[in-house]
């Protein structure tokens, strides 16, 4: 990281990747490492300050997640919020005992001090409580700088050791002014220069690349989805036709993307595209297949042996560039358990190792919303940079069963019109994903003066902010209507259309 910025040591809180963007937000460069890091690698990082996250742990169990205490002589401003308040409380010798009362949810913060953290906050807010452990005595050195009624220490701080801690969570939307906090806390206290922008990342990632890359030839795995997209016009930007995207048409694809893939990359950005059209051997492949894990490794090992076919036949391939973004890498060496495997997520994983190619990933610092700005300022249209995730196994995992064309063809359509209607109605970018889903069942209905026994589709439409928890969207009816009609009269072979109303979790955002 050429930018200085802040480190955020994190002890397991589900609020860690909010602190990052908060940072963020206020054109300050943040970076989240394990809380065990060493010194090393923390340095490595040049950090101008260090934020000690939340975490569910308690300070007194003996098991506690505690940082390098070398981390304390580094000179460097800390920032402890929530765990890490109490954190920095124990380790100076103060007392942290669990509360007879947790405290979760809004609570008036008074501000004592405005020098520094405070600085331009008003005396009073609203800030955001998730403890069930209190202070009950400050170290020596350290004074209280804000208060709420259950927590006489809602924020504390130790001047002369450019120490500070907040019991509540910044972080979050629910604090008001939280985002000016940290802020305060980057700016005011650490002294960084906030030039982290999407202008200056292009030029510095360019270099890089040319750097990484040289005279050398790369390829990219194209899906037309927001990350790959934003991670091949960037590396072409560096190396220019040294750089070969590879599309493969699995004939899984909605309506018009194959088209709007060729139209963007070969016409608008004049990258060298090879196009594959292997909707035969996808489909034979799937024919008979049920089962949803299956169908999904199928297509992944299917779309690499392609991927590398291809490959091959381009020469002197000795780069690799993949839309990893910054959650992959942080999930990587996450503080956290390892969590049970929900469903197989499609990606080109497995390529490297089994073609030896060296990897470029341009946007492995980023989180999707900063891919997005940087879609726009690398001139990316609208319906690439805004558009909402698809599932790598595409069609085929909404399709509930079977795989085959005259199913395809069916969901293809309905899910053109749900897509076409949500934008219609200015909801598009409001929803995390909106689309049809073909239902294995046939039902009864009436059209004209006839009975008929035809195919059910389920709209499915959430709201989330990461994909990794997500809530129904409340649309309109007078959409779900519009919706409905169209799909019923325009689309052969459906005469119903439900409307799925399942959060994630218990369910999950694919019905597959």
């Amino acid at each position: 990281m050429k930018h200085q910025g802040i480190v955020i040591l994190d002890f397991g809180s589900q609020y860690t990747q909010l602190i990052a963007r908060r940072i963020r937000e206020s054109n300050i460069y943040s970076e989240i490492l394990p809380f065990n890091a060493s010194i090393e690698e923390i340095m490595n990082h040049n950090p101008k300050g260090i934020i000690f996250s939340g975490g569910p742990a308690s300070v007194y169990e003996p098991d506690a997640p505690r940082p390098n205490p070398e981390v304390f002589e580094l000179g460097l401003p800390i920032l402890g919020i929530c765990y890490g308040l109490q954190l920095i409380t124990d380790y100076f010798g103060g007392k942290v005992i669990k509360a007879e009362r947790h405290e979760y949810g809004r609570a008036e913060l008074e501000i004592l001090n405005h020098e520094d953290l405070f600085k331009d906050i008003p005396n009073n807010i609203h800030v955001w409580m998730s403890h069930g452990d209190r202070v009950l005595e400050l170290p020596d050195g350290f004074e209280p700088i804000a208060r709420t009624y259950n927590a006489p220490f809602a924020a504390i701080r130790n001047k002369e050791n450019k120490i500070w801690g907040v019991q509540f969570h910044p972080e979050v939307s629910h604090t008001y002014l939280g985002k000016e906090i940290l802020k305060n806390f980057a700016i005011n206290i650490c002294g960084i220069v906030p030039d982290w922008t999407m202008g200056n990342f292009i030029h510095e990632k360019i270099e890089e690349i040319k750097q990484q890359v040289g005279y050398k030839k790369a390829i990219c795995a194209l899906s037309g989805g927001v990350d790959s997209s934003v991670a091949a016009v960037l590396v072409h930007k560096a190396i220019g036709d040294n750089l070969t995207c590879i599309f493969v048409d699995n004939g899984l694809l909605r309506k018009g993307e194959r088209e709007q893939v060729e139209k963007t990359f070969r016409d608008n950005f004049h990258i060298p595209l090879i196009v594959v059209d292997a909707k035969d051997r996808f489909l034979n492949a799937l024919k008979g297949v049920t089962d949803p894990e299956k169908k999904r490794k199928i297509i992944g090992n299917l779309f690499i042996e392609i991927f590398e076919e291809e490959a091959k036949k381009l020469p002197d391939v000795e780069f690799l560039v993949q839309g990893t973004l910054y959650p992959d890498v942080i999930e990587s060496v996450s503080v956290k358990g390892p969590s049970a495997v929900i469903k197989t997520h499609h990606n080109v994983g497995g390529l490297p190792e089994k073609m030896n190619l060296k990897l470029i990933e341009p946007l492995r610092e980023l989180f999707k919303d900063e891919v997005r700005k940087l879609g726009k300022e690398l001139g990316l249209p609208d319906e690439i940079v805004y558009r909402q995730p698809f599932p790598g196994p595409g069609l085929a995992i909404r399709i509930i069963g079977e795989v085959n064309e005259k199913d395809l063809e069916i969901l293809r359509e309905a899910d053109a019109i749900v897509v076409e209607e949500v934008k219609k109605a200015g909801l598009y970018r409001d929803l995390w994903q909106s689309f049809a889903v073909l239902l294995p069942i046939k039902t009864v209905g009436v059209m004209g003066d006839y009975r008929t026994y035809e195919k059910v589709i389920a709209i499915r439409a959430v709201e989330s902010s990461d994909g990794m928890t997500a809530d129904w969207a409340r649309l309109p009816y007078e959409l779900l209507d519009k919706i409905m009609r169209r799909i019923i009269n325009e689309v052969e072979g459906v005469n119903r259309v439900v409307f799925d109303i399942t959060s994630k979790p218990p369910g999950t955002i694919e019905w597959e």
